[in-house]
């Protein structure tokens, strides 16, 4: 009997979560076989849900990354200020991350390997995150701020200045030094000083010699 499209989805998320699972316990990223076999499923039954090995991918990422997309969402939906808002947008994805690395920093470092061997398969979702920056940037203009540059501009050098807090090598990397107390300071910071005049005021740096 074919699958329902609301049984389908279902089992995606459970099949997404019993990979990660197996990737916890087994201390190593696995097989699509692994997954098949422990899925109770028949191959065939499996392949009704899904197409091939990216989309088991795609749909283990999708499940790693919703409390992530979740936050960026909630933020979208709030009235804070422009300054508080992309504060938020950044916070509470790193606080997602942080926490799960604390719990299990092993299991954290594997995913984040998984997540760069198949990193076009997650460009998606830095898309998206780059859309609702753009319209917070947006925001933020309305009222002032970030005079002098196209949106496109101040979301490269904000990403540039900020992502380290949503990058999950990062994590790895600087663990303890990575604070939510650092990236309010930051974006206050980009907020105070970030704009296209700032930009041209900073080019006197070209002309800087090396001491003999």
């Amino acid at each position: 009997m074919p699958l329902t499209q609301e049984a389908i989805a279902s089992e995606r998320e459970r099949i997404a979560q019993l990979a990660l699972d197996l990737v916890d316990q087994r201390g190593s990223s696995i097989e699509i076989q692994s997954v098949i076999a422990e899925s109770g499923l028949s191959r065939a039954r499996f392949g009704e849900i899904f197409e091939n090995e990216d989309d088991v991918f795609d749909a283990v990422a999708a499940h790693w990354l919703k409390p992530n997309t979740a936050a960026m969402e909630e933020v979208m939906k709030t009235d804070l200020p422009p300054n508080r808002k992309i504060y938020e947008f950044f916070r509470r994805r790193f606080v997602i991350q942080r926490d799960r690395f604390r719990e299990n920093p092993v299991y954290f470092a594997i995913v984040c390997e998984m997540g760069a061997a198949n990193f076009e398969r997650i460009r998606s979702n830095i898309d998206l995150a780059d859309h609702y920056l753009c319209e917070l940037i947006a925001e933020a203009q309305a009222e002032g701020f970030f005079p002098g540059l196209e949106i496109d501009e101040a979301l490269s050098m904000i990403n540039q200045m900020v992502s380290i807090y949503i990058m999950p090598d990062a994590l790895v990397m600087m663990g303890e030094k990575l604070t939510e107390q650092k990236l309010a300071r930051i974006i206050d910071t980009i907020f105070a000083g970030l704009s296209g005049e700032a930009g041209e005021a900073a080019g006197g740096v070209n002309t800087m010699r090396i001491a003999t």
